[in-house]
């Protein structure tokens, strides 16, 4: 009869270090693609751009990128001083002031509705609602540019109604109600679909006993459905203030920033400004861009973040 094979405990240590390792080397295995891929078209081009925003650096240096001056932050000052810049920056906060609370509003009443009020094809309406998020903005772009021409379908009905159309697009004061309105019709159905979401996930049985109690159903929306739904609230003002903040999209395609700049982004900004080779002044606008971004963030998670 064999005897049995007795292992020290040094060779059991050392074969769980080696399989240990093994798991560990799979593990980078699996991850090299995307790290590759990460630092080739993400990490690679944000320390460029960052060092590009403190050079003045233009279109003619292309051949002699290294040749540049170091002017560290003078293109900041450069735009802290540049009135289109500065209207660019109001435009913005004005897309988002009106834009998120509008799309919120639309969205909550939207969900609420599919939530208690609509029972019959709500998987129809839900589909329908959440459509324009997926819906090619070029080809929509075009459709809101011939409604609202100054001989489009917007003017013509309200001729029919008796009213003068005006040119909703070329008006400095009207050009930008119809951009927003724009942001807000292609980003409803995302604060739909989330507000939905959290109205569903607030327990029956909490909602069952308020009613019981005598809470009717505006109380129990207020004093119970609100409150829950603070992280989903959280969750869709902070994805909306990033879109608005960083709305290039509707303002390009309806007006190109126009009337007289009144609908110009920072997003759209930043963009004109490459255009036109001004490539250290562009990278440093879009790095105030992104401080707008991380401060309106932060704000909303201080807040509206649920209090325990």
């Amino acid at each position: 009869m064999a005897e049995p094979t007795v292992v020290s405990p040094g060779a059991s240590r050392l074969r769980r270090a080696r399989g240990k390792r093994s798991h560990t080397a799979i593990g980078w295995a699996f991850m090299l693609p995307f790290g590759i891929v990460f630092l080739l078209f993400t990490a690679v081009p944000i320390v460029a751009s960052l060092a590009t925003s403190l050079t003045d650096m233009r279109s003619t240096d292309m051949r002699t990128p290294f040749g540049v001056d170091f002017v560290a932050l003078a293109n900041y000052g450069t735009l802290l001083g540049d009135s289109q810049f500065l209207k660019a920056v109001l435009n913005t906060v004005v897309f988002v002031a009106v834009g998120v609370p509008l799309t919120m509003l639309v969205g909550f009443t939207l969900a609420l509705a599919l939530d208690s009020g609509i029972r019959r094809f709500r998987t129809t309406f839900r589909g329908l609602f959440y459509a324009p998020v997926v819906t090619n903005i070029v080809s929509v772009a075009l459709i809101w540019q011939y409604a609202f021409n100054q001989s489009g379908t917007v003017n013509e009905v309200l001729a029919k109604l008796g009213f003068a159309g005006p040119n909703w697009l070329g008006d400095v004061h009207l050009a930008m109600p119809v951009v927003i309105l724009l942001g807000i019709w292609r980003n409803f159905g995302t604060a739909m679909l989330l507000f939905l979401a959290g109205f569903q996930a607030v327990p029956e049985s909490v909602l069952e006993a308020a009613a019981i109690d005598g809470a009717g159903p505006l109380r129990r929306l207020w004093s119970i459905t609100l409150p829950l739904l603070m992280p989903t609230t959280l969750l869709v003002s902070v994805l909306l203030s990033v879109f608005f903040l960083q709305v290039f999209d509707e303002p390009y395609l309806l007006t190109d920033g126009g009337p007289l700049g009144s609908t110009e982004s920072i997003a759209l900004y930043t963009y004109n400004q490459f255009g036109f080779g001004n490539f250290g002044v562009s990278s440093a606008a879009s790095y105030v861009l992104l401080v707008f971004v991380v401060v309106f963030s932060a704000v909303q998670f201080r807040l509206l973040r649920p209090r325990s």
